[in-house]
């Protein structure tokens, strides 16, 4: 789609890999770690603006195991919340006119 490699945790979409960085899923609860850390949304085009629910995770976050799989388990959550639900099943029945 965009020439990155993207990471799944059982199933749920929560990372890729571009252009030799990490970005993570976010969503509002994970979002202020990334804008604290001053990272950029990814943007897998440069000349559009289109910008995706997906971070670049920050060297010093890297570095740490610990710190890694924390910031990991909350892209999971984030992906995993963040999941279409499935459309409801209709009714298949016909309504009758004239009742």
């Amino acid at each position: 789609m965009f020439g990155g490699a993207g990471l799944y945790h059982r199933g749920i979409f929560f990372a890729i890999l571009f252009d030799d960085f990490l970005y993570f899923k976010v969503d509002d609860r994970n979002r202020p770690d990334y804008l604290a850390a001053n990272m950029e949304p990814f943007r897998p085009y440069p000349d559009r603006k289109v910008t995706f629910q997906y971070y670049r995770v920050p060297a010093d976050v890297l570095e740490d195991r610990r710190l890694l799989r924390a910031w990991a388990e909350k892209a999971v959550g984030a992906a995993r919340d963040g999941r279409a639900t499935p459309p409801r099943k209709t009714s298949k029945r016909r309504k009758r006119r004239g009742r």
